[in-house]
């Protein structure tokens, strides 16, 4: 596949065009000229674990991610992550990106949740360096925090890989840079830098923070250029850190999972080629 000028380093995260089958987001990636694909398990489990692996396999794409793993404060996340790390293998992607759980069910003790969420993960760790696959934490807006992910800054997602090495010796655990959900920690560019001095970006994802937010706020993401994120700036600072890899769009939205894939494929492809090719 021919990669279109300016694209090399776009990915599209399944998730955006969520209504596509993963047949149909392969297409439009070859199509419109995409390299990259971001995968989510359930498209995969949808298509078949062996056929969705041979699919983006003959297709030529480079599968950015595999989406999700973590939920280490599930009384079944040690089985279900390992298997994850297989799949990834599978689909030739070495990097699995962990939403790590929120409160354990009934419970408002945060501090224990996140000793749950270091334990899980120096647990899954040596597994993952096994099998060549990365473990990025994707740190959620702290609006999140109660039932997705009580990891809310990127900050936090280093101490943890930190702490994983100290006790583990792994270095298979870094972070994954999601614009929407850490554009707001005055922190954040200090934490980019010490990423990447460390090695530790495995993942760039982006999309913009929407205004107002809407009654479901988990759907308040939006094309890069539509929302308050200055996503450019994000751009430049994981390249500055050293990060070489791809920008990977993922999006929720309703309005825009309304919308054709075609022509969603189509905005980011635009918004990509006008704001951020040339950082």
């Amino acid at each position: 596949m021919s990669e279109a000028q300016g694209l090399e380093r776009l990915s599209l995260n399944v998730w955006t065009t969520k209504k596509w089958t993963l047949a149909e987001a392969v297409a439009g990636c070859v199509e419109q000229g995409v390299p990259g694909i971001g995968l989510w398990r359930d498209k995969v489990a949808e298509h078949g674990l062996e056929a969705a692996a041979k699919l983006v396999r003959e297709a030529g794409l480079t599968v950015t991610s595999l989406c999700r793993g973590g939920f280490f404060t599930s009384p079944d996340a040690a089985a279900d992550n390992r298997a994850a790390i297989d799949e990834c293998v599978t689909l030739g992607t070495d990097v699995l990106v962990l939403v790590v759980g929120g409160l354990h069910r009934g419970s408002k003790d945060l501090p224990a949740a996140r000793a749950a969420v270091l334990d899980g993960i120096a647990e899954l760790a040596p597994y993952a360096d096994s099998r060549g696959v990365k473990l990025a934490i994707e740190p959620l807006h702290p609006m999140f925090c109660a039932d997705r992910a009580v990891v809310s800054t990127l900050g936090q997602a280093l101490d943890i890989a930190e702490e994983v090495e100290r006790r583990t010796g792994c270095r298979s655990v870094g972070a994954c840079v999601d614009t929407y959900h850490i554009w707001w920690d005055p922190q954040v560019f200090e934490q980019i830098e010490r990423a990447g001095a460390a090695g530790r970006i495995h993942a760039f994802q982006a999309c913009d923070f929407l205004i107002p937010i809407p009654a479901d706020a988990l759907l308040g993401r939006g094309h890069v250029g539509d929302g308050v994120i200055d996503i450019a700036s994000f751009a430049r600072a994981v390249r500055a850190a050293g990060y070489a890899g791809f920008t990977e769009v993922e999006i929720f939205n309703q309005e825009i999972w309304d919308t054709p894939g075609e022509q969603t494929l189509r905005t980011v492809i635009d918004r990509h080629t006008q704001l951020l090719t040339e950082l």
